[in-house]
């Protein structure tokens, strides 16, 4: 049932660590879910140093999926966007061909608090690689919601359950979030090829193996999966389709090398537009990593 588990790694974002889970050498992607980073929790104290922002930055080929248990993040890009996002709402960016943005933590500057979610890449499928840039927010009353035998559950994006999001995704999909008491036991369809559930909280059981904070386990398809909460736990559900591979390098993917280099080559020269109200930085493109870029699959 459980085919591989995935500890994450700390990665210092600059001002905060984060944990990655995705992609990994073991298993790159699951479904279209290309990248996978669990943002804190962390306690800001206000009057923090702007270090802690992402400044304006590119993507192609995939969307953004914003995410949040606690804080509040700014988000600002070249389409025109500025939405801050607070927990239970989606910010879902559309890169497809090209699109910049920033992430700020004003309101956490201003005040202080904890910042506390998780950040998912989604692959757009090879005929919607190239689709124009779009960004979407959404309110709670979105995303369905259930209730029942210490369970509660939201439904983030995609289908599942017998439920459909108000998200626009470009391929079949599923993304969920669990608050499960402890004690409490709720069950995975078998409904998707690819599927993995991430602890973001707490400690579960899966098919007698403890899955603990910070693990991410990935299922054999075919087989509904039961999930035991050891304790109070917050579980993140994920998958759908497979697309086939992808490539990955800084901040894009693409199906195709070339495309990748083509970015890389747009963003050092200047041709992707920056944030309206957001264009006085950016992040520059780093030095090209040893070796060559592995696919995603």
């Amino acid at each position: 049932m459980i085919e591989l588990v995935i500890d994450q790694r700390r990665k210092d974002l600059g001002g905060f660590e984060v944990g990655r889970v995705l992609p990994h050498h073991a298993h790159r992607m699951v479904g279209p879910f290309a990248f996978f980073d669990h943002m804190g929790p962390v306690e800001f104290r206000a009057g923090f140093g702007r270090n802690v922002d992402v400044r304006p930055h590119p993507h192609i080929g995939l969307s953004t999926v914003t995410y949040l248990f606690d804080g509040e993040i700014t988000h600002r890009d070249s389409v025109g966007s500025t939405e801050v996002i607070r927990p239970g709402e989606v910010n879902w960016m559309t890169a497809g061909r090209g699109i910049t943005h920033s992430e700020r933590f004003e309101d956490l500057r201003a005040h202080g608090g904890t910042m506390h979610g998780i950040q998912a890449w989604v692959a757009l499928p090879t005929e919607q690689e190239e689709t124009d840039p779009a960004f979407a927010h959404h309110g709670q009353a979105d995303l369905p919601t259930y209730e029942g035998g210490g369970m509660w559950a939201r439904l983030i994006a995609g289908k599942a359950f017998g439920a459909e999001a108000k998200v626009k995704v470009h391929s079949p999909m599923f993304y969920v979030h669990w608050a499960l008491d402890a004690g409490a036991t709720a069950e995975l369809p078998a409904e998707y090829p690819e599927r993995a559930a991430y602890v973001a909280q707490g400690i579960v059981e899966i098919d007698g193996q403890q899955v603990q904070q910070g693990q991410m386990a990935v299922f054999t398809p075919g087989q509904t999966v039961p999930v035991t909460a050891l304790t109070n736990a917050i579980v993140m559900l994920l998958g759908g389709e497979p697309l086939g591979p992808r490539f990955i390098e800084w901040n894009f993917v693409a199906s195709s090398k070339d495309r990748i280099e083509q970015a890389k080559a747009d963003w050092r020269a200047g041709r992707m537009k920056l944030p309206d109200a957001d264009d006085q930085e950016f992040i520059p493109l780093p030095p090209d990593p040893p070796g060559p870029a592995n696919a995603l699959s």
